[in-house]
């Protein structure tokens, strides 16, 4: 059991620093009963989560099988600073108000992965906020500016005389103090972030707390495209808020290679379970898109339930299958005659009336499920099912 704890637990990590500190944390747990912290911090920077951060919630929910207390933290207090990792200028601060609305939902999509039972929601602004003058004095005294220039993104922008904010030293300083705070026997977070959590390591040995936790670190997530990480703003994401119909699709989307990526970072299945599924395509004797169909399920229902996940199934295989259209989709009206291109803008298949002759152009739009060439084409009086590719619909009125 505690061979296939620390399997589980290692896979799929891209570096993890004391490792034996987690074996023996482990069998502590297996031979003693004795439980262990694990810490994962999150800034608040944005309402709603993606696959890509829910890879360290997996993880996290793994540990919490092979007996961990999550410390789950929510940076209040540090995202008003905003972490400057991998950034090339000052972050934008937000609000009070921002980040607690954010918080809560964090808070909410949270609980679909980890049990609550085993979770400890914490802010850090409420042993931050006490630090006070002294206390902030003292902290910066652990750390010397010429270890923080070491820092990647640091050296690049001091070198560029791109200016750094006094505030943007204190952050890993102060993410750090959390885990000295909290006494956190393990700290996890993505590859981008080792600065970071190595200086939890350093202040809970400046500190001297009687422990240096371990240090897990996982990759970070590639989004649909399979070449850049998963991102809003790069629109290559699955939302854990997305329509199960879309979070059904977009993970069928993925390629048959990126999709092994998907199951070991995202699948509560066992290493040896993908294994089987892996030897089964190999062979011919199981087809990938099979396979694939089972993690888009697996993944739907966790963020819906399964009996909404079969629903997106067979919705899916009506709509693309058997090439029919979609039972819901968004309603739109127009007063007066409107152009094909904004019309496709106005009902938001794309995002702009260059990107909409494109589509056109490639033959991806279409009326009523027939293709379209005509990028001046007018719509009159009536009403019309647009399409962008296969997983795009809206209805539109027009009143002319």
């Amino acid at each position: 059991m505690l061979q296939e704890a620390i399997r589980e637990i290692q896979r799929g990590s891209a570096e993890i620093i004391d490792s034996q500190r987690i074996e023996k944390l482990l069998k502590a747990y297996f031979e003693e009963g004795k439980n262990y912290t694990v810490k994962a911090g999150f800034d608040p920077t944005a309402p709603d989560l993606h696959l890509g951060h829910t890879v360290l919630l997996q993880k996290l929910a793994t540990f919490q099988k092979y007996g961990a207390k999550i410390q789950f933290l929510i940076g209040d207090f540090t995202a008003q600073i905003g972490d400057p990792t991998g950034k090339s200028a000052t972050r934008k601060t937000l609000s009070a108000v921002e980040i607690l609305e954010n918080a809560k939902s964090y808070e909410e999509q949270v609980f679909k992965i980890l049990d609550p039972l085993k979770t400890e929601v914490v802010f850090n602004s409420e042993w931050i906020n006490p630090l006070g003058a002294s206390g902030m004095l003292t902290l910066t005294t652990t750390f010397n500016v010429a270890r923080m220039l070491e820092r990647d993104d640091f050296d690049k922008r001091y070198k560029s005389q791109t200016p750094i904010a006094i505030s943007e030293f204190i952050y890993p300083l102060l993410q750090g103090y959390d885990s000295v705070h909290l006494k956190s026997d393990i700290e996890i977070g993505g590859t981008d972030q080792k600065f970071n959590l190595l200086m939890g390591r350093h202040l809970q040995r400046a500190y001297e707390i009687g422990k240096e936790q371990a240090v897990l670190m996982m990759p970070i997530l590639e989004g649909l495209d399979g070449v850049q990480k998963m991102s809003k703003s790069l629109g290559n994401y699955i939302g854990v808020a997305d329509a199960p119909n879309d979070m059904f699709a977009k993970v069928l989307s993925v390629s048959d290679e990126l999709m092994w990526r998907y199951y070991e970072l995202l699948s509560t299945k066992t290493l040896s379970e993908i294994e089987v599924l892996k030897a089964g395509v190999a062979e011919g004797s199981l087809h990938p898109k099979r396979v694939k169909e089972d993690l888009a399920l697996e993944i739907t229902a966790r963020f819906h339930s399964l009996e909404v996940a079969n629903a997106a199934k067979e919705e899916f295989e009506r709509v693309h299958a058997k090439n029919e259209i979609p039972t819901e989709m968004e309603e739109f009206s127009v007063d007066g005659e409107i152009s094909i291109t904004k019309a496709l803008v106005d009902c938001g298949l794309t995002p702009s009336t260059s990107q909409a002759r494109r589509d056109i152009k490639q033959g991806a739009a279409k009326i009523n499920q027939e293709e379209i060439s005509d990028e001046q084409l007018q719509l009159g009086n009536g009403e019309y099912i647009l399409q962008i590719g296969k997983r795009k619909f809206a209805k539109l009125k027009v009143n002319a």
